[in-house]
């Protein structure tokens, strides 16, 4: 058995090496490059040090490593993904399109199509049904689970991947690395854009699509109560960073053309809110395991919490979402990520469209 396994230099994937080796594997380590030169880019991204680690890794559990530059693959398709979303004015997620393109896709066509298993750092499991046909399911750490980042690979690349750590719990990660003295033990975890470090995401967004001075206006009154520098530092239900005050005060809608913001005001506003809204595109995981069920469960951004729906087709890949919970903060262009009625394996996600 061959596998290939991605290390980003932090503890997740450093103990799924160890617990790999643990079982008797000797899996090749990759670290994948995709931040441009960091003094050119004006970005914080700790390449050196995540190499060194990798290194480390390496030596302690005598296994061969190599760095894939996927510079180029990254800014031509996630970076230009993530420009193009929010300049139409929708809220995109990098990280998702990190590992369909990136992680399981570019990774694949470089280096990973010699290997039967690319193994991750990721919170998340796998399982096998009677027909044979292999599930992602959710991670028994409810912070940490991250099968919404990954609920849109293509089956093909679900089918290759594997989750060393996907049945653990974040400290017991955390106890592992200690006990096996890792060197990254106690580093913290990135917070950044998907392998980037740690950008300041309106940075990101001011250097390739600047500023542009436009009214914000309260959806209530029609009142102008402030002004902003661009409709795509913004999104839809978002409560801080808006400057304005006599608040709180919710974005509601955005009027791209005319670069206007739109507000709410209070703290649980039903402008704010909805119990239903379509999705397109949906990409399902397993598609030999069957239809979509009607009564399922649903997320629309990563977080512990996930909300009781019901789905119902209204074309191809198409489906409004309906719940008896009022739902904040729904955008056009967030994933609805869709899971079974138990909040265990994961169908795939469609793209919002309200």
């Amino acid at each position: 058995m061959q596998i290939a396994a991605l290390l980003s230099g932090g503890v997740d994937s450093s103990v799924a090496v160890h617990l790999l080796c643990e079982q008797g594997y000797k899996p090749d380590l990759w670290y994948i490059k995709i931040g441009m030169d960091d003094a050119e880019q004006g970005y914080s991204c700790p390449q050196e040090e995540d190499l060194e680690i990798v290194q480390t890794m390496a030596h302690k559990y005598g296994l061969k490593y190599e760095v894939v530059d996927l510079q180029k693959e990254y800014w031509d398709n996630v970076v230009n993904y993530t420009i193009d979303k929010v300049k139409r004015g929708f809220t995109p997620n990098p990280d998702v399109m990190c590992n369909r393109l990136i992680k399981f896709g570019a990774f694949h066509e470089k280096a990973g199509k010699a290997y039967d298993l690319i193994a991750t750092g990721h919170y998340a499991q796998t399982e096998i049904d009677e027909m044979g046909n292999k599930w992602l399911c959710t991670s028994p750490d409810p912070v940490k689970d991250q099968t919404d980042f990954l609920a849109q690979i293509y089956d093909w690349q679900l089918r290759k991947a594997l989750f060393p750590i996907g049945h653990y719990m974040k400290e017991e990660v955390r106890e592992i690395a200690e006990r096996e003295h890792l060197v990254n033990a106690k580093r913290k975890d990135s917070q950044g854009i998907c392998f980037l470090g740690k950008i300041n995401y309106n940075e990101y967004l001011r250097r390739y699509l600047g500023e542009w001075e436009g009214d914000v206006v309260d959806i209530e009154t029609g009142k102008v109560v402030g002004k902003h520098h661009g409709h795509w530092f913004h999104t839809i239900g978002q409560r801080k960073g808006l400057g304005l005050g006599g608040g709180p005060w919710n974005v509601v809608k955005k009027d791209v053309v005319r670069n206007i913001l739109y507000v709410v005001k209070g703290y649980e506003p039903i402008r704010a809110h909805c119990k239903e809204f379509p999705i397109h595109d949906f990409h399902y995981l397993t598609p030999e395991g069957g239809e979509l069920p009607e009564q399922i469960t649903f997320k629309i951004r990563h977080t512990p919490d996930y909300f009781e729906g019901r789905l119902e087709q209204t074309g191809e890949g198409a489906y409004v979402v309906h719940t008896d919970r009022w739902v904040q903060g729904v955008a056009p262009g967030q994933f609805c990520v869709v899971y079974d009625k138990e909040f265990h394996r994961c169908f795939g996600s469609g793209e919002i469209t309200v």
